[in-house]
Parts: C-alpha cells; structure tokens; sequence
C-alpha cells in the first residue's frame, strides 16, 4: 500500500488500523471537502473502537492518528475506486493521452490532546496514450479496484505512461509527504513540544 511505504519512508513506526466505514454514504460536492469529510469519520471510527477496547490505556507510547482519503477529479467529476471492470476501461480510457487531478487529505490527531489537524493538496497527472493491452493487464491484476479513479501512478504499467505530474508525486499516490509532516509537527505543538522532534514512536494510519 502506497501510504503505508511513505509514511516508513518518513521515518516513522505504526500500526494499521481499517476504519470499517461506509464511505459511500458521506457525499460531497467539492472533492477537497469530500476527502476532508472522509478523513475525519475514519478518524472517528478508528478513535471510537480504540477507546472502546481500552487500547489507548494500553499503549503508552501510542500518541498520533493519521488517517487519509484520495480521490480523483476528471473533467469535474469525483472519482473514487471503480466498481466494475468496465468503469474501470472507461476511467483509464479517460487519462488516455489526457489529464485528471488528484485530491487527497490528511487528518493527524493528537490521542493526549484530542485536537486534530488538517488540510488537503492536490495535483494533476498529465498522461501518454495508453494502449489497450495495458490496460487490459491493469484491470486483470485488479489494479483499479485497490485506488481511487482506477489510477496507480507507481505500477509499473502505468509509469510508463505518465507524461508528467504537477504537483508532488506523493499526492498523487495518496499521501502527501509535506502537508503530513506539517500537520504532525502542528498536532504535536498542541502538547507544547517543539518541531522537529520525533517523538511518534507509534501511530495509526487506515
């Protein structure tokens, strides 16, 4: 999974928890507060089942949650994980030798504090022409269904193809390097630590 290879990349030790939540009841209009909205009910699944299970007590060294939601925008419509292998052929047949944007959230909450911090990035992927027989394999392995809008900037067949992003690689791929680090340091200045300092010895992300 995407997010959890960035967040290791960032230094980080933590657990994954999946919130359970049925994110297609939460509806939008704006993609930046649909995947805010997202973020912040897997926030809460997540913090309601561990406060529940006394998990919180528990683990001392436990001290930040992230959680995230993506989803991807092509000519002004919301996209989130296709349902069907052929909604599937029609996003990618979309991005063919065109462009879509990305929008993706983070929310960090302090477990001592209960505060919360977060905010949203987004970028544009600019792509190549993609042939048929790519993204029949995409759709054989079942690459589309893991993502939002189908799209897995990383995969090896989709590389290739990809002309150009603008914007940070990380958004596109679900989680924001920068606006997390960012957020984590606000969350932790809550509790009157200084930045820079990490201190996480353990988080959640779903």
């Amino acid at each position: 999974m995407a997010r959890q290879r960035i967040l290791a990349e960032m230094g980080y030790e933590f657990t994954i928890m999946t919130a359970d939540i049925d994110e297609k009841s939460i509806r939008k209009e704006k993609p930046e507060e649909l995947v805010t909205a997202l973020a912040e009910a897997k926030a809460n699944a997540i913090m309601s089942r561990l406060q529940n299970t006394g998990m919180l007590e528990k683990d001392a060294h436990t001290t930040l949650l992230i959680t995230a939601d993506t989803v991807v925008v092509y000519k002004g419509m919301i996209r989130e994980k296709p349902c069907s292998k052929k909604e599937a052929r029609e996003f990618i047949k979309g991005y063919s030798g065109g462009h879509a944007a990305v929008v993706g959230s983070v929310l960090v909450t302090n477990f001592r504090t209960g505060a919360s911090k977060g905010g949203w990035e987004s970028a544009e992927v600019y792509f190549h022409d993609i042939p048929d027989e790519v993204m029949d394999n995409l759709i054989d392995e079942g690459i589309p269904f893991k993502v939002a809008g189908g799209l897995m900037l990383e995969h090896p067949l989709t590389l290739p193809f990809v002309d150009s992003v603008i914007g940070a690689a990380d958004t596109v791929m679900g989680l924001s390097k920068s606006l997390t680090e960012k957020l984590i340091q606000e969350a932790l200045l809550k509790e009157g630590l200084t930045p820079g300092v990490q201190i996480v010895n353990q988080g959640y992300i779903s």
